[in-house]
């Protein structure tokens, strides 16, 4: 199981979703580095479900426990491990569906692989609950990249069909992202942010559920980082964002857009502004040749709405007949709100790697 990433720093996370716990194990961090635990918790309640009727019901506290590689404030250079125990399974929900494949789930896929071992109860190792580990440790990760005055943001772009304004693509103010962060529906307009909040609660109130779009951008990030071909920036931190549960497009700078778009437009024009060259447009996303040119880095993904819906729905069970199913138990209707400061910890953490 690839359970395991990073090259200069080696994050290997464990558990399932109704499991004991959920961890992660961070081995490759220096010794000497603080750490503001306080930090790391607020960035964990920021993904923790049961705070609002847009998010599951149910109330972990995604309380963390370290178990190794700190002590004093400061880490101690061996592998730092973390624990979060889970605390409000209803295991039981899952009893009716134990041989029947959820549509839209790693069910299916995972009986396969897994000769039908895998744990099943909620999601099991696939849960978006494997998330909480992530952010933990991209919340360290961030904590690194302060020293350096790189900042690492997100917001929620999207919500079905409606659409706030995306970044400035060439300049964006550290307190922006600053503010973005205390907010637990983080939009850039929070008129649009309404709307958006009251097309989940519809989707909510019929039984279904709604995806949604993530823009994330680092600032500061020096020009002269990432590699060409297999080691680019891109396929860095697209190999982490396609670890997120339910990620299932990224696209950088103006991505897909830049299809309808000529040469002219495409190309970023150059200029010296005081010794400091940057581009007059940024449509490349602060990236060329997979190495990063100095300006924003900015992308955005697709995520696909909570697979689990209170709909009848076509399937077919481990005997391979044909039934129907309801999924029952507690579900996000939206897990894009929730997915902010996920995007934004495997940012920090492919960043800090690549650097």
């Amino acid at each position: 199981m690839s359970a395991t990433w990073g090259n200069k720093i080696r994050y290997t996370i464990f558990g399932e979703s109704h499991g004991k716990g959920i961890g992660i194990t961070i081995d490759g961090l220096p010794p000497g580095l603080e750490i503001d635990l306080a930090e790391v918790t607020r960035e964990m309640e920021r993904r923790a479900p049961g705070k609002s009727p847009l998010a599951t019901a149910r109330n972990e506290k995604d309380r963390f426990t370290i178990w190794s590689g700190f002590i004093n404030g400061k880490t101690t250079g061996t592998p730092l491990c973390a624990i979060i125990e889970n605390q409000d399974q209803k295991s039981a929900d899952y009893d009716s569906l134990a041989q029947k494949f959820r549509p839209g789930h790693a069910d299916y896929s995972g009986f396969i692989k897994y000769k039908g071992f895998n744990d099943i109860r909620g999601g099991g190792h696939f849960s978006g609950r494997l998330t909480a580990p992530l952010v933990f440790a991209g919340a360290i990760a961030k904590q690194f990249l302060w020293q350096k005055n790189i900042q690492i943001g997100a917001h929620i772009q999207r919500i079905a069909s409606i659409s706030e304004p995306k970044f400035n693509p060439l300049q964006i103010e550290e307190e922006v992202l600053k503010e973005l962060s205390s907010r637990t529906f983080p939009v850039i307009d929070s008129a649009i942010g309404q709307q958006m909040q009251e097309c989940i609660l519809s989707a909510k109130s019929s039984g279904d559920s709604v995806g949604g779009i993530i823009e994330g951008i680092a600032i500061n990030l020096p020009a002269g980082y990432g590699d060409p071909f297999f080691d680019s920036v891109e396929s860095t931190l697209s190999h982490l964002l396609f670890s997120i549960p339910a990620i299932k497009g990224v696209e950088f700078g103006d991505g897909f857009s830049m299809a309808e778009m000529r040469g002219s437009m495409a190309n970023d024009a150059m200029s010296n502004e005081n010794g400091i060259i940057k581009t007059t447009t940024n449509h490349n996303g602060g990236i060329l040749g997979g190495i990063t040119n100095g300006m924003p880095l900015i992308f955005r993904v697709a995520v696909k709405p909570t697979p689990s819906i209170h709909i009848e729905q076509q399937t077919v069970n481990a005997k391979g007949e044909n039934v129907s199913l309801v999924v029952g138990g507690r579900h996000d209707p939206c897990i894009v709100q929730r997915a902010v400061p996920v995007v934004e910890a495997v940012t920090a953490m492919a960043i800090l790697d690549i650097l």
